[in-house]
């Protein structure tokens, strides 16, 4: 069976992968900044055919990570092909949650896991004492101290404006070539609006931001691009994110969600500071820099969805 490339890398940063056969039709996004491959299955069930031709084809794209979002229905599914469950993205179905199930390539075992009884509730790295979990415990209490140690001092006044995607590619090489980049502001689903911004406070900072909503759904993915570097630089950025979640109220998102680097304290400061909640621990999703780390997905309900 072919696979046949739908996209191009060059304007996206991401390449969609089509494979389609009697007992597999899989869609596999391949982020290259991040060596990452999201998963969407379209025929569900733990063949052994799907899951050679996940690892075959994330070992030909040189991907590192691997990650599927599905229902609560089809965990026990990805569990038996070898994957974790990392926490899940709530309201993402509007009314019902995302499960996020991954695997580190090179940590596959070669064959499926036997049927065990217990694959609902096996949490991956998400359960305690896993690396991944146990380095965002730590960030979000230094976090959390950082906050109470600032509690009171005030936010700075944000202006925010529309940003074109020739200035938010600007933005990136220029973020890449510091080491600062967390996103490429890569696409996260298929067939996503995204929308970018600069948001700029007096002193000279400036932060570009994007989104990508379906609204379908009612969800939103939010990207910042570069993470705060000290105390001024997060109160400048908790307000900032505080912006992007009115601005994403008004254009009738029910819920958001971010990735941050499991290490990076002050900006899960700023994420706390505006109501987000650790979601999910996931291993080895980002590249910041040269560097490979684990990511706290965070999310946040917005309002309420419609009746």
């Amino acid at each position: 069976m072919a696979a046949r490339n739908l996209s191009s890398t060059s304007s996206s940063g991401v390449d969609e992968l089509l494979f389609r056969n009697d007992a597999v039709s899989l869609c596999l996004l391949v982020n290259r900044r991040h060596r990452t491959l999201r998963i969407i299955d379209f025929r569900a069930g733990p063949t052994p055919s799907k899951r050679n031709f996940v690892l075959s084809a994330a070992k030909r794209e040189g991907v590192e990570k691997i990650f599927t979002l599905v229902e609560r229905d089809e965990v026990p599914t990805w569990t038996r092909l070898g994957f974790a469950r990392e926490g899940s993205i709530p309201g993402f179905y509007k009314r019902s949650d995302a499960w996020i199930l991954g695997a580190v390539v090179a940590q596959m075992s070669p064959s499926l896991r036997e049927e065990s009884g217990d694959e609902e509730g096996a949490e991956g790295d998400d359960r305690a004492g896993s690396p991944a979990v146990l380095l965002a415990e730590r960030t979000i209490a230094r976090a959390r101290r950082l906050l109470r140690e600032g509690e009171g001092r005030p936010l700075p006044a944000i202006k925010i404006a529309p940003a074109s995607a020739v200035e938010l590619r600007r933005a990136v090489a220029a973020a890449q070539r510091a080491g600062r980049a967390l996103t490429g502001f890569e696409p996260f689903g298929r067939d996503a609006v995204r929308t970018g911004y600069v948001l700029s406070a007096r002193g000279g900072f400036t932060l570009h931001a994007a989104w990508e909503m379906q609204s379908c759904f009612g969800n939103s993915f939010l990207e910042i691009l570069s993470s705060p570097r000290h105390e001024s630089e997060r109160l400048a950025t908790t307000a900032a994110i505080g912006a992007l979640c009115d601005r994403l109220v008004e254009e009738k998102a029910v819920s958001t969600f971010t990735f941050a680097p499991a290490d990076d304290q002050e900006l899960c400061g700023a994420l706390l500071a505006n109501g987000f909640r650790r979601s999910a621990v996931l291993a080895r999703h980002l590249v910041v820099g040269r560097a490979r780390k684990d990511a706290i997905l965070w999310a946040k309900k917005l309002v309420a969805p419609d009746a």
